[in-house]
């Protein structure tokens, strides 16, 4: 046997206190959970002489199919599950079998071997397979099928596993989570352990999805001074990087030095002895009693500057003749505006900056398509945007232009990290129509502006009721609020759709005022339908039978095409990381030979859908992109994701940049429309329970909503106004001429 990459590693639960260990012994049949945070997982164990398998519990670093294992326990048994084996301690061992070395090999454990190609090689070499790969890979050659670039790749995915597990032990024997360990060796090859062990708070910085928790927890277990000015450093941006994480641009010094110092477990006068020197270097920028990041800082600045420039600067037009332009339009089209809408359109043309806003049923749509047809007629090139692809799609059909993500308007070039559209190479355009402008945040707000090109002319369009930005800012907020930027708020709502209860409910939530909703029986038809259940622990199953049963039978919905579900929060029963693996097994059960591709706690199968949680410019797929896993290939340890606009494939060490998509939270569901939304509302959602998030929420459904929980949290919700406060002084900046 060779000097296998994960023979002798040692998982460590906790200390043994109590009756003498017992002992267990067998092969892994299968991984049913793994949870990367701390460890915890259960597997069914083949173990000789027992006819069933053994269902092991445990907190492992990592454990794959085939893998012999020599656990030291106790058994239990569980009142739910049954009998189980907890494990305290376990060695993990190279498999020795040719059944366990086939479920190894093929388990998606090296790259370029599936469950076809490892039971070739086993049935070539035998036990002595692993002893090939690892001294001898050329031979690999003699396999039916396996030709040389296979066997190069094999050679090339079996040396890293052998360093990644390396990280793997090293990181376990500081007390550390492993989960991150391929993403370490991705990022730092060979040097892994070196940086890992002399930078420790660089993985923050590098590597996503590991924070300064985790960093932190590494550099303490090294030996790392909790008042080391390193530490305290990490400390203050990683907090400051939190707060804009919430929507801040800026934390007051006060909370900084509280939360920081809270965090740290360090004396706040310590922190300020350090805030000095990184105010000198410009690593912090301190305005008043305002401390920013560098970035968000300028970013204020910028975007403040521009939009003053924009709005102080109106076209010098012919009013008389835009006048007969609408005129002519009105007839051409077979439009009939009203009469505040008419103004919004004269007055989006005449001005450089301009913002219509207004709720669901004011026509705000139809107003935007005038805006652009006038624009249209008196020849301007117009540029559509949204920030998200599905609202981008969404302009495209109400507007008949052709309409781009934000990124892809402005060409993010992921080799430069930066737009290719900025001040130096502006938009080719006239006119600029950003549609769900809520949603903009304020770094991609300044990214816009750099590009608008002069003499050019802006038109945000947005519900200024909804959520703010995930990211940092309240910029459409702001800019309304500043007074300084022309803007036109439709309040009428239209003859088409005053029979709607959904509109209706809107505005009633709006005014604090309780939804209308109807409880079904069957019988009656409504748009806004709700459900009671008071307990937690009811609602996934209520949700799902909702989902996939209830609203297709009775309105011939698609349960996952037509339905989404929304979530206040990822966290609790009622909460969308558990609904998602309720409505998964709901929707898309696994059968007999499914492929199934695993990250951590999360399972992805063929037909799920599933959600973007970062920004990934290098494959083009962004924050709050969603689409549907159309391929897994556990020979190339590869998963296809298809979009609307794109098909992009992801590596298994990728796949913690994905979420299931059943359900989701509001805030990732701004920007997109579904013809039906189910929407939990439960006391279980206290910290996050909004009146703009349940309105948004509500707005997110173009044809029916089911709001399922209880009316206590809806009318908690709506009491509930002052919750989203962002520390941000674009408002104020906007009405001072900073120069």
């Amino acid at each position: 046997m060779p000097d296998d990459p994960i023979h002798g590693i040692i998982a460590h639960v906790s200390e043994q206190n109590g009756p003498p260990l017992q002992t267990l012994t067998g092969i892994v049949e299968r991984v049913t959970f793994h949870n990367p945070e701390n460890g915890y997982t259960v597997a069914k164990l083949k173990v000789p002489r027992e006819m069933d398998l053994v269902t092991v519990i445990g907190n492992f670093a990592q454990i794959n199919a085939g893998e012999s294992l020599r656990l030291r326990g106790h058994h239990a048994n569980h009142p739910k599950h049954g009998a189980q084996f907890k494990a305290l301690f376990c060695d993990v061992l190279a498999p020795a079998t040719v059944v366990g070395l086939e479920k190894y090999l093929g388990s998606g454990l090296i790259k370029g071997v599936g469950p076809v190609t490892a039971r070739r090689m086993v049935k070539h070499f035998g036990v002595d397979i692993l002893e090939i790969i690892d001294r001898e890979p050329e031979r690999l050659n003699e396999v039916p099928g396996v030709g040389p670039k296979r066997v190069r790749l094999i050679a090339k995915a079996w040396l890293e596993q052998k360093a990644i597990k390396e990280v793997m032990v090293f990181l376990q024997g500081h007390g550390v989570s492993t989960t991150y360990a391929v993403k370490i060796y991705k990022a730092y090859g060979d040097d892994s352990i070196a940086v890992v062990t002399e930078t420790p708070y660089r993985l923050a910085d590098e590597i996503w999805g590991i924070g300064f928790i985790t960093a932190d927890r590494i550099a303490r277990a090294l030996g790392v001074p909790e008042d080391s000015v390193g530490r305290l450093r990490a400390g203050l941006a990683y907090v400051l990087g939190q707060a804009s994480d919430s929507g801040h641009v800026f934390l007051p010094r006060e909370d900084l030095l509280a939360q920081a110092s809270e965090i740290l477990k360090i004396d706040p006068e310590l922190l300020i002895a350090v805030i000095g020197p990184m105010v000198e270097e410009k690593a912090l920028m301190v305005e008043d009693e305002a401390v920013y990041l560098p970035a968000l800082y300028y970013c204020e600045i910028g975007v403040a500057n521009r939009l003053r420039a924009l709005a102080g600067n109106p076209l010098p037009l012919d009013e008389a003749k835009l006048e007969r332009e609408l005129a002519a339009l009105e007839r051409h089209e077979a439009l009939s505006l009203a009469a505040r809408q008419r103004v919004a359109v004269l007055e989006a043309v005449k001005n450089r900056c301009f913002i219509l806003t207004g709720g669901p049923g004011t026509g705000k749509t139809t107003t935007t398509r005038a805006i652009l047809k006038l624009f249209e007629r008196l020849g301007k090139r117009v540029l559509l945007a949204s920030p998200t692809g599905r609202a981008a799609k969404r302009l495209s059909e109400v507007t008949g232009g052709e309409a781009k993500t934000l990124h892809r308007l402005l060409e993010f070039t992921p080799q430069k990290m930066a737009f290719a559209r900025n001040a130096e190479n502006p938009l080719f355009g006239d006119v600029i129509i950003v549609d769900e402008a809520s949603m903009i945040d304020l770094t991609l707000t300044n990214s816009l502006l750099k590009a608008v090109p002069e003499g050019a002319q802006l038109l945000f369009v947005g519900d200024a009721d909804q959520l703010p930005s995930v990211g940092a800012g309240r910029v459409l907020e702001d800019m309304l609020d500043s007074g300084v930027i022309p803007h036109a708020r439709l309040t009428e709502v239209f003859r088409q759709a005053e029979g709607s209860q959904l509109v209706a409910n809107a505005h009633r939530i709006n005014q604090g005022l309780m939804p209308d909703l109807v409880v079904p029986d069957g019988q009656n038809s409504s748009d806004s339908y709700f459900v009671a259940v008071n307990e937690p622990e009811e609602v996934p199953g209520k949700i799902a039978q909702i989902v996939a049963k209830s609203l297709p039978r009775r309105f011939g919905y698609h349960a996952r095409e037509d339905i989404q579900v929304l979530c206040p929060m990822n966290r609790g029963l009622p909460g969308a990381n558990n609904l998602n693996m309720v409505l998964q097994d709901a929707l898309n059960p696994l059968k007999a030979g499914d492929v199934v591709a695993q990250s951590g706690s999360r399972s992805f199968r063929v037909g799920d859908k599933v959600i973007q949680l970062r920004n990934n410019y290098d494959k083009g797929a962004f924050n709050g992109d969603t689409g549907i896993v159309s391929a897994i290939d556990l020979e190339e340890q590869e998963m296809l994701v298809d979009y609307w606009d794109n098909a992009v494939r992801y590596e298994f060490h990728e796949l913690n940049e994905l979420a299931l998509a059943y359900a989701i939270t509001v805030h990732k569901s701004q920007g997109s429309e579904y013809p039906v939304v189910v929407l939990p509302m439960t006391m279980q959602h206290y910290p996050m329970l909004q009146r703009n998030l349940l309105y948004t929420g509500l707005t997110r459904a173009k044809k029916r909503v089911v709001i399922v929980g209880t009316r206590k949290a809806i009318a908690l919700a709506l009491r509930n106004v002052g919750g989203n406060a962002r520390h941000t002084r674009l408002a104020k900046r906007l009405q001072v001429n900073e120069g």
